[in-house]
C-alpha cells in the first residue's frame, strides 16, 4: 500500500505501525514507551503525529498504516503537544541522573534537550513515593516511574505477574504483588525507559565500595591497606556486551581489553568463568548418564538463577528434575579460594549479565563447608562500564591482556554457555565423547530439540528461553513426563546476551549481534570441547571428592516477596 510521510510517498506493508514504517525510511520520529520486544502500550505519547482525516494526533506506535494515510511528523501543533507531554513525564519523574542505568544515554533527557524543555517546570508529583527492594537482587525507585507499563508486559511476558498497576487517587501507577514473588531476572529494568528498575547497589553500592581516598589504585574499601587479593572473574557472554558502554560496536569481543581494565583499576587477577562452565559440563554430564541409568529424568539444567526460583516458586514439583550441579560462577568461585593462598583474605567480585546472580550468592545453600562464600560481589555489565568511566580509564584504546592461570584456558563449549542452547550442547557433546567415545561437531544449540541415543537409551533434548516459554514446556511435562530428558531452560529471552544486566537498550535483535559475536569469539578458541581443555581436567580430578564446591540442593520458597522500602 502507499502512504505519504511528511509529503514523501513511500510503500507500506499491511500490519506496519506508522512508527516502523518511519523507522525504516529513516524518517525520525522521536519515542520513549515503545520497545520491540513488548505488547505497544503507546502511553507515552512521545510519538504523536498528524495524519489527514483525524480529528487528534495519534501515537504512531500504536496506529497501523493504511492505504493513503498522509502523515505529518513536525507540524507546529505536533512539536507543541509533544513538548508538554515531554513536561508532563518529568513532572512524574524524579531526576537521579548520576547514577541512573540510562546514564549517560537517557532518552528522556536527550528529548528534553531536543525539545528545550524545562524539566521542573511541573512539582515532582512522585517525589514522596518510597523506593522499593525486592529480595537482594531489584531496586525499584517508584519515584522515578513514568506509569509506561512496560515492566508490567515484561513481567508478564515472563510469567511471573510480580509487577502490576493498580488505581490510586485517580492515578494508576505500578506496584509489585505482594502474593506473588520475583524471580530477579532483571526484565523490568532493560525494559523500563525511565530508569525505575536497577540492581541492588547499582551505582551507589559500587561507588561507596570504591576506594577513592587512597593514591594506590585499589578497587574496594574492603582492601583500603592492600591487604586483600582482589580477584574479578567475567562470565563468558560478557566479553561481546561490554564494549557497548563505550559505544563501541555490538557484538565485537573486548575480552583482552577488558581484562586489562580491571588489572589497570586494582584487580589482582582476572579469571574467565568459562573454565568453571567446562567444570560444569563435566559434572552436569556426570549427573545425566547417572539419571540415565536410574530412569530418574527429565533433567532440568541449573546454571540459571531466575529459572531456578521460578520452579522453587511456581513449579516446586519438578524441583527434583533441577541439576545439584552448581552454576560455573559459584564453582568458579569456590575453586578460586580453593587454590588461593590465603583464602581469607581473598575476595571474589563476578562480572555477570544478570541481576539474578546477586541473589544467588547469598543463597545459604552455597556455602562451602568451611563456611565461606564462594563469591563475595557481583556487578553487571552496566556497573562495571559504569566503574571504569568513574575511574578514567581509555576503554577503547586499552591493549589487550590475557586471563591470568591457572584458571584461563577454556573450550568453545563453555564459552557458548552465553548464548540459549550453549548449556545442553556442551554437556550433550561430553557424554556423548565420554560414554560413546565420540565426537558431536553438529551445533546443536541452533536447534530447539535434539534426539540421540547414549548407551542404547535415546535422549531427546531441548532448549527453552524466558521463562514465559519454560512455562509452557513444564505444562507439556505434567501432561507428558517422558516428552523431554534434558532439558537447558534460561529465564531471559535468548539465554545471557540477554540478561537483566546487560547493557540498556537490549532487544531481540541486539541479542542476535551479540550471540554471533560470542560464537565467533568462541571458535577462536585452543580447544572445542569440554573433554580437550586437559587444564580443567587436572583441576576435576584433584577436587572431584569436594561434593560442597560442585553440588547443592534447592527446595520450595513459601510465603510473600520479601520487599523493603530503602
Amino acid at each position: 500500500m502507499k502512504i505519504k510521510i511528511n509529503k514523501k510517498e513511500i510503500e507500506a506493508r499491511e500490519g506496519e505501525t506508522i512508527l516502523e514504517v518511519a523507522k525504516r525510511e529513516g524518517i525520525k520520529i522521536p519515542f520513549l514507551c515503545n520497545h520491540p520486544d513488548i505488547c505497544v502500550t503507546g502511553s507515552c505519547r512521545i510519538c504523536i503525529v498528524e495524519v489527514k482525516g483525524k480529528e487528534r494526533y495519534i501515537s504512531a506506535c500504536s496506529t497501523k498504516v493504511e492505504e493513503g494515510m498522509e502523515i505529518e511528523t513536525k507540524t507546529k501543533g505536533v512539536e507543541k503537544v509533544r513538548r508538554m507531554n515531554l513536561e508532563l513525564l518529568f513532572s512524574q519523574h524524579k531526576e537521579e541522573c548520576d547514577d541512573c542505568v540510562w546514564n549517560p544515554g537517557c532518552k528522556l533527557l536527550s528529548l528534553a534537550r531536543e525539545y528545550g524543555v524545562e524539566i521542573n517546570r511541573f512539582e515532582d508529583r512522585k517525589d514522596h513515593y518510597p523506593d522499593l527492594r525486592f529480595g537482594e537482587a531489584i531496586d525499584f525507585q517508584s519515584s522515578k516511574c513514568i506509569d509506561c507499563r512496560n515492566c508490567v508486559e515484561a513481567c508478564d511476558e515472563q510469567n511471573v505477574s510480580f509487577l502490576k498497576m493498580e488505581e490510586k487517587n485517580d492515578y494508576y501507577e505500578v506496584n509489585p504483588d505482594k502474593d506473588r514473588g520475583c524471580v530477579y531476572c532483571g526484565q523490568c529494568i532493560i525494559h523500563c525507559p525511565a530508569g525505575s528498575f536497577e540492581s541492588v547497589g547499582e551505582f551507589e553500592g559500587v561507588a561507596k565500595l570504591m576506594d577513592e581516598n587512597n593514591d594506590k589504585e585499589i578497587v574496594f574499601q574492603i582492601a583500603p591497606n592492600n591487604d586483600k587479593e582482589i580477584v574479578f572473574q567475567i562470565a563468558p557472554s560478557v566479553r561481546v556486551s561490554i564494549g557497548e558502554e563505550f559505544k563501541m560496536e555490538t557484538g565485537v569481543a573486548q575480552t583482552g581489553k577488558l581484562v586489562s581494565a580491571l588489572k589497570e583499576i586494582g584487580a589482582d587477577a582476572v579469571y574467565d568463568v568459562s573454565f568453571a562452565a567446562d567444570l560444569t559440563t563435566i559434572e552436569e554430564s556426570n549427573e545425566l548418564v547417572e539419571r540415565l541409568k536410574e530412569d530418574k529424568l527429565p533433567l532440568f539444567t541449573s546454571c540459571c538463577p531466575a529459572w531456578v526460583r521460578f520452579v522453587e516458586l511456581y513449579y516446586p514439583e519438578f524441583i527434583e528434575n533441577i541439576a545439584t550441579t552448581r552454576s560455573p560462577q559459584i564453582i568458579s568461585g569456590g575453586v578460586i579460594k580453593e587454590f588461593s593462598k590465603d583464602p581469607e583474605n581473598t575476595v571474589v567480585v563476578s562480572v555477570m549479565p544478570c541481576t539474578a546472580k546477586k541473589h544467588e550468592i547469598k543463597r545459604e545453600e552455597l556455602t562451602l563447608k568451611n563456611g565461606r562464600v564462594p563469591v563475595d560481589y557481583v556487578l553487571t555489565v552496566r556497573e562495571v562500564g559504569w566503574l571504569l568511566r568513574r575511574k578514567g580509564v581509555d576503554f577503547p584504546n586499552l591493549k589487550e591482556s590475557s586471563f591470568d592461570n591457572p584458571f584461563g584456558e577454556v573450550s568453545a563449549d563453555a564459552v557458548g554457555y552465553g548464548v540459549s542452547g550453549g548449556v545442553m550442547e556442551a554437556a550433550v557433546r561430553h557424554v556423548f565423547a565420554t560414554v560413546e567415545d565420540k565426537e558431536i561437531c553438529e551445533r546443536i544449540k541452533e536447534r530447539e530439540e535434539f534426539d540421540t541415543s547414549v548407551a542404547g537409551n535415546k535422549i531427546r533434548t531441548k532448549k527453552v528461553s524466558g521463562l514465559g516459554n519454560s512455562a509452557k514446556v513444564l505444562e507439556e511435562l505434567k501432561e507428558d513426563p517422558h516428552r523431554y530428558d534434558y532439558v537447558e531452560f534460561m529465564a531471559c529471552p535468548d539465554g545471557c546476551i540477554g540478561g537483566g544486566g546487560q547493557p540498556i537498550p537490549t532487544s531481540r535483535e541486539i541479542n542476535k549481534i551479540r550471540r554471533k559475536g560470542l560464537l565467533e569469539e568462541a571458535e577462536k578458541g585452543k580447544h572445542c570441547f569440554t573433554f580437550q581443555n586437559e587444564s580443567v581436567k587436572k583441576i576435576h580430578k584433584e577436587l572431584k571428592d569436594r561434593r560442597d564446591l560442585f553440588h547443592t540442593h534447592y527446595s520450595k520458597k513459601d510465603g510473600p516477596q520479601e520487599i523493603t522500602e530503602i
